[in-house]
């Protein structure tokens, strides 16, 4: 890494959070051993202990069973799979969710029924339970656990009680959930829990399914049979042993969030106290500790990121997961924003390297930009 690089202040991590280095050097062991974990004499049959041993972790990571573990290679693979595999005959989709999962339903083919969030962010339920009543039987419920862009967190145990009385399954995407809250499938009681090692601090390109018990998933990939014939092709064992020592750091994490909180607060507090026309968006609802979504009126949100940029510091408008694309969020014009004010929005996220230092640098470069712009009129 380059001394740049280094130097560079990282608020991104609900975009990708760094590699941890404990994490690169249990991949880098298990990609100094050669075996196919489907073979088996004795080199396959260490490499799947090894893909065993992290089912077991990322299982711990979620509240489930290791036979319930599904691993693929990513969040979006998980919640294509989840949206096309499980049987529904409608879907039920709020409309903040993942890219990932709104272009996953729009490509099935059902009906769709879309889930509006109130002004807090949160869903509604009144109109959860309307869909249920309408929606063609069975349907599948998708509400994200904690939504990427502002960290606001949904009631989805609530969500999941009212889709079983109504016979339908419920997934959640806890991509940005794991190592801030602590999961548990039972008391979510989803039918589906879908996850991203790339966002607790393991490698990119790995994910896993999350199933209950007797949920149902055909697979979206068919072949040789692997996962159960759940998800087939020889896995990646590298990175699935990265994704399960994350997944086991990702739960001390949790521990830490009161600390990540009162940096998060203080960053909040600051910019408030220093410009009263900004907006955080989701302020008024429970979300979790390291996410601050900061609407600065009259300045796109991509010119605020190259501010940061040339000054260091690493922030994201919206998703990072639209390969370069410049749009107006649609998680916040669902919350009925007004487009000026959805464009001019940056996402902050904390992880656990942050550092007071890093939020006191972050907050002079964020006035400096703020009272430049202002005082030109």
């Amino acid at each position: 890494m380059s001394d740049a690089m280094k130097s560079m202040i990282y608020l991104d991590y609900n975009a990708t959070a760094p590699i941890r280095e404990s994490v690169i050097g249990a991949m880098s062991a298990a990609m100094a051993v050669c075996g196919n974990p489907s073979s088996v004499h004795g080199m396959g049959r260490a490499a799947r202990a090894r893909v065993e041993e992290a089912r077991a972790q990322v299982a711990a990571l979620a509240g489930a069973r290791p036979r319930d573990v599904v691993f693929c290679s990513g969040g979006t693979e998980a919640g294509n799979t989840v949206i096309r595999g499980a049987g529904a005959a409608s879907l039920i989709i709020s409309s903040i969710e993942h890219d990932c999962v709104r272009a996953a339903a729009k490509e099935s083919g059902l009906p769709i029924f879309e889930l509006a969030v109130q002004r807090d962010g949160r869903v509604d339920m009144a109109m959860l339970q309307a869909h249920l009543d309408a929606a063609p039987k069975p349907a599948l419920v998708s509400v994200m656990l904690v939504n990427n862009e502002m960290g606001v967190i949904q009631p989805v145990a609530e969500v999941a009680a009212l889709a079983h009385a109504h016979g339908a399954r419920v997934h959640t995407d806890a991509v940005q959930a794991a190592g801030k809250l602590m999961l548990d499938m039972k008391s979510l009681g989803v039918d589906y829990l879908t996850l991203s090692a790339h966002k607790i601090g393991g490698p990119q390109g790995v994910g896993a399914i999350i199933l209950a018990p007797t949920a149902p998933l055909k697979a979206l990939i068919p072949g040789g049979g692997q996962e159960l014939s759940r998800r087939s092709g020889t896995e990646n064992v590298a990175g699935i042993v990265g994704f399960g020592l994350a997944g086991l750091e990702a739960m001390a994490d949790v521990g830490r969030m009161a600390e990540i909180s009162a940096l998060r607060d203080r960053l909040e507090t600051e910019v408030k106290a220093h410009a009263n026309d900004i907006r955080i968006i989701g302020e008024g609802a429970d979300r979790i500790a390291n996410t601050s979504c900061i609407a600065m009126p009259g300045v796109k949100g991509e010119t605020q990121v190259m501010h940061f940029d040339l000054n260091g510091i690493c922030v994201s408008s919206g998703s990072a997961c639209s390969s370069g694309k410049v749009k107006v969020s649609h998680v916040l014009t669902a919350m009925g924003f007004e487009p000026e004010l959805a464009e001019a929005s940056i996402r902050v996220s904390l992880g656990y390297k942050t550092t007071a230092d890093d939020i006191d640098k972050f907050l002079h470069a964020w006035k400096s930009l703020y009272d430049r712009v202002r005082a030109r009129g």
